[in-house]
Order: structure tokens, then sequence, then C-alpha cells
């Protein structure tokens, strides 16, 4: 089953400028995802999808292919990644003349990865004809409130009343971004995700640092750090 990685990196970050090649120990952000694909070796492409240039240039640099720039209306502010999932998808099987089974998404932002879940997410939809769509969670135990008829209320029931974390029902909170697989048939419907689904659970809390903002990246930075000193960075392959 042909497999192929495609990672997301426009041009036009509004939150940081040039975002996606912000350094992050010593290496552009573009390069972590680039590097975790490259390493789970379940990946025949690896396709950085960009309308920069200099994305395209440094993704190139770290192994990546970019054959091609992506085109600017599927490069707005408000684009979505169905979207350039898809545009990606058909973009490079017309370009490459091969048809893919299986997708992998992965974005910059997100860097605290393991590999093995990118492995897991992969895997299982080669074993498990039923399942559609894999990829990684973060269990956690939090109450949430929402407006519903314009009046603030519990989102689920359960939570109307405390109990212990240890007991309690758990959620999970989709990170997609870390390790998504899915067949290819639903991204060339636009959908990311299908209805029957494998999650790929964790309690790691390196999985919630998003990079959207300059503390967002001096956090992440703080941390590689401190896993750089613990010697502790082959856990994410970084």
């Amino acid at each position: 089953m042909k497999t192929i990685c495609i990672i997301p990196a426009r041009g036009g970050s509004k939150g940081i400028r040039k975002k996606n090649i912000q350094l992050l120990g010593g290496k552009p952000l573009i390069y972590y995802p680039i590097n975790s694909a490259i390493k789970s070796g379940v990946c025949d492409v690896v396709l950085v999808s960009t309308d920069d240039k200099e994305i395209a240039k440094i993704a190139k640099r770290y192994g990546a292919e970019v054959p091609f720039l992506r085109p600017k209306k599927y490069s707005k502010d408000f684009t979505t990644t169905e979207e350039t999932l898809k545009q990606s998808l058909l973009s490079y099987e017309n370009y490459s003349g091969h048809k893919f089974d299986i997708c992998i998404f992965l974005t910059c932002t997100n860097i605290f990865r393991k590999v093995s879940w990118i492995v897991e997410a992969v895997n299982t939809l080669k074993a498990k004809k039923n399942i559609d769509s894999a990829f990684s969670v973060h269990q956690l135990y939090k109450h949430f409130w929402h407006f519903k008829n314009n009046k603030l209320s519990k989102v689920l029931p359960w939570m109307n009343k405390y109990t212990s974390r240890q007991v309690a029902p758990k959620l999970f909170r989709e990170d997609t971004g870390l390790a998504c697989a899915t067949r290819s048939k639903f991204w060339r419907a636009g959908k990311r995700i299908g209805p029957n689904v494998h999650i790929i659970p964790n309690d790691d809390s390196l999985s919630g640092i998003d990079i959207h903002s300059l503390d967002d990246l001096a956090l992440a930075n703080a941390v590689y750090n401190n896993l750089k000193r613990n010697k502790r960075l082959s856990e994410y392959s970084l």
C-alpha cells in the first residue's frame, strides 16, 4: 500500500512571520515533521505543501519533495486544512502518475511527537481494513463549558458532578497534527478523517504544545533545551 506524507507549510502565517522556518533548537520548524516522517520508515513520499519559495528550498534541504508551489487560492488565511490536503494529494498524484492508498498528515507547529505514533497509525490501516483513520490523541480529565441556547452549561451530563480524576470518564483531545493516517479516498473527498477511527492515546503533556505565537515558540525552545540537558531528545526524534 503506497503511503504519502503531506506537511502543509504556507508562507503567510500571521501570529509569527514565516512561522514554519523559525528556529527551534537550531533548526527550522519545518525540519521536525520531515525528520519524523523519514525516520518512521512508513512513507513512500514526504511532500511539503507550500506557496513560499524559501520554505520550499529549506524543505528540500532536509529531504522532502516540493515539486511545485501551492496555488495562492489554497494559501489564504481561511483556507481549511482539508482543502489543502485534498489539493496537495491530487496535484502530486497528477504530477507523479501514482495513486496513494494511505495519507499521513503532520504539522510544523506540533513538534513533540513520537515516531512510534506515525508507525502505529499507518500499520493500523494496513492491518485493519475496517479502520478509515488512525491518529494521536491526548487523554485528559477536564470539565468543559459551552453556550447552549444562549446559556452556559457543561458540555456533557457527567460534568455536572465533580469526582476523582482517577475514576472519572476520560476525554480525548484530537491531535491529528502530531500523527494522522487516513485512507486516501477520504482526502480526495475533502475529509481529514473517516468515520471509523483508531485512536493512539498518550498522557504526554508536551503533546499540547502547538506553536502559533512567540510565547509558544519560547515555551517550545525552553522545553527543547530541558530535554537536551536531560538527554531525552531522542524520545521525540528531535
